[in-house]
């Protein structure tokens, strides 16, 4: 029996190199379409010779996009914004470009879709970005309504932009800053896991057209999270509380520079907790056994501590 081809959109970003590693484990053939394949090449060592195929292909070329799925059993689309600039707005990605994505993928006759979203999302929510989600998801089902969404949490890792980057902060200034307090809620999930996840949803088709937001196995307000990553790597900062007022007039700054580290987007979101809800498919339901945190972080956070790989110190507070 020739090989299930899977095509994920956004597969060398960090749930798609997890999730390309996966499948390749299980002997599918995955095509990796990403604006630029020459930034992919370094998943190819991860499959056998052949079995992962870097493509270009941009969400404004219907032609790439054709080439993309041409084939394709199942189809993952993890591409996404955290911040809008310039053309890559929140509209032209995350519900007309998964939009299109889901046409291609329906006329070439994939049997499975798999539309990443997030826990939030919502098409009348405040924030954009979680507005932005929810409409997307609303436009993936209208045209390939077996499509499987999976709204994860915030997810954890080596390569993650979460945990990495206040460890990073924690290196350099004497305090780190809770926005609205650090109040918060959160139930952050392994990468691993949600690979894991995207991966059983192609496979068992009693999954299609059903929604699945994935936690971890405890929940963290924003400040615990700040404290359980400080204590990790061994560090002692002063913790802000920062009210949402302030947070939203540098969020205002910020969203400017070409990288921005906040935007006020960013605050409206935290003004909603992050987490599953009860009632919804999660983990479990997919006979996932959900990583802690605590599992994980030493895996990779203690290379931040004082004589570790990072050698500049900073007189804790």
């Amino acid at each position: 029996m020739a090989a299930r081809l899977v095509t994920v959109f956004g597969g060398s970003g960090f749930i798609g190199r997890h999730l390309v590693q996966r499948l390749a484990q299980q002997g599918c053939l995955v095509r990796v379409a990403v604006r630029r394949p020459s930034r992919a090449q370094f998943l190819k060592p991860l499959g056998d010779v052949g079995q992962i195929t870097p493509i270009a292909a941009a969400l404004q070329d219907p032609n790439s996009l054709r080439a993309a799925v041409e084939g394709a059993d199942a189809v993952v689309n993890l591409v996404g914004l955290l911040y809008e600039k310039g053309a890559q707005s929140f509209e032209a990605v995350h519900i007309e470009g998964a939009k299109q994505i889901a046409l291609f993928a329906a006329a070439a006759g994939a049997k499975s879709l798999v539309q990443m979203s997030a826990i939030g999302a919502d098409s009348g929510a405040e924030a954009g970005y979680a507005r932005s989600k929810g409409y997307g998801e609303q436009a993936v089902r209208r045209v390939f309504p077996a499509a499987v969404v999976v709204r994860p949490s915030i997810v954890f890792g080596p390569e993650d932009g979460f945990f990495n980057r206040f460890a990073a902060m924690a290196r350099l200034s004497p305090a780190l800053p809770l926005i609205g307090g650090g109040h918060t809620r959160f139930q952050p999930v392994y990468v691993g896991d949600v690979a894991e996840a995207i991966a059983r949803t192609l496979k068992w088709p009693e999954c299609r057209g059903e929604t699945f937001e994935l936690g971890g196995p405890a929940v963290y307000s924003f400040k615990e999270l700040m404290e359980l990553m400080l204590a990790q790597i061994g560090r002692r900062r002063l913790l802000l509380p920062l009210p949402f007022g302030i947070a939203e007039w540098q969020g205002s700054l910020l969203e400017k520079l070409p990288v921005p580290p906040l935007t006020r987007d960013q605050v409206l979101m935290l003004r909603h907790d992050n987490v599953v809800d009860p009632q919804a498919y999660k983990l479990a339901d997919l006979e996932i056994q959900a990583t802690s945190v605590e599992a994980v972080l030493p895996s990779y956070l203690d290379r931040y501590r004082v004589g570790g790989r990072f050698n500049t110190e900073v007189r804790a507070v």
